[in-house]
């Protein structure tokens, strides 16, 4: 299928696959306009339904600032290949697959920001201390597992996968909705590829730790007593996943930066992208300014 219009690659950026003991990552890597980064890159995890397009309208922004900036698919994730073992989607999996691609990114610490499932992903592999970063950011994630809409949302999906197949959510649930929504064609051309192109164990699977993820930001404050690490908490203003009161009391229990973005939701990258790169680029500097970075 075509590249949708919408996905149209901004200056700077380019399609491409990241090698790793642990396999190839499907990556949108951006460069500054020089072609050669003067700063500390940057690592972007998507969220469970995600990819590394949900990340586009910022990283160009972000690169500018003089970093090689990578956003990946996940393993199952659109253009990574996953397995059909559904063990290969857990979060302490999924956080090993991290910790192999700021292995890759090396040999100078990268920034990590982990969005929404990608978040628990990611305080996976900051708490494995394999591989420590430059800071990290929890972006629209949350301490724990979703409850609510959201978690009815994720049971609904993970129970229906195994008695439908993704095609027919999607011909039957999905592409109405988005239809119905004004969203124009080749915004859903794009979705739809994403969404039949996401592995289905992985889906089941992921829905799972999203389900049922413990709290452990008593061990990520301790971890980063110990290491200095530096944490930004960033979510929208509109947040619908994790509350954000819930976040805003993530935030306190980890005494760590905090960013509201106004007008968002629980996609800030898109919903307001040249706010949520500042906060970003801002973050970045300092934590290269005065600690760990």
């Amino acid at each position: 299928m075509s590249t949708p219009r919408f996905l149209t690659l901004p200056p700077g950026v380019r399609r491409t696959n990241v090698e790793t003991p642990r396999g190839s990552f499907a990556a949108l890597e951006a460069l500054p306009g020089s072609g050669v980064p003067e700063r500390r890159p940057a690592l972007l995890v998507p969220g469970l339904t995600g990819s590394k397009e949900d990340f586009l309208a910022v990283l160009h922004s972000l690169a500018a600032s003089g970093r090689r900036v990578l956003s990946i698919d996940m393993r199952g994730q659109y253009e990574s290949a996953g397995p059909d073992d559904e063990a290969a989607y857990g979060r302490a999996a999924l956080g090993e697959d991290v910790t192999a691609l700021l292995e890759a990114l090396g040999p100078d610490p990268a920034h990590l920001v982990g969005h929404s499932f990608g978040g628990l992903v990611c305080r996976e592999a900051v708490l494995a201390d394999r591989v420590r970063p430059a800071s990290f950011t929890l972006m629209s994630s949350g301490p724990s597992a979703v409850t609510g809409k959201a978690a009815t949302r994720a049971q609904s999906l993970r129970d229906a996968i195994p008695e439908l197949g993704m095609p027919t959510i999607w011909e039957i649930a999905l592409e109405p909705d988005y239809s119905s929504r004004g969203v124009p064609e080749e915004i859903i051309a794009f979705i739809k590829a994403r969404t039949l192109g996401n592995s289905e164990t992985g889906l089941v699977r992921m829905s799972d730790e999203i389900l049922s993820a413990p709290d452990r930001i008593d061990e990520l404050v301790k971890h980063c007593a110990d290491t200095g690490l530096r944490v930004l908490v960033l979510y929208g203003e509109n947040d619908d996943v994790w509350l954000p009161p819930a976040q805003a009391e993530m935030a306190e229990r980890l005494g760590s930066s905090k960013v509201v973005i106004p007008s968002a939701a629980h996609s800030p990258a898109w919903d307001a992208p040249e706010t949520t790169a500042t906060a970003l680029r801002d973050f970045w500097a300092q934590a290269e300014r005065t600690g760990l970075g």
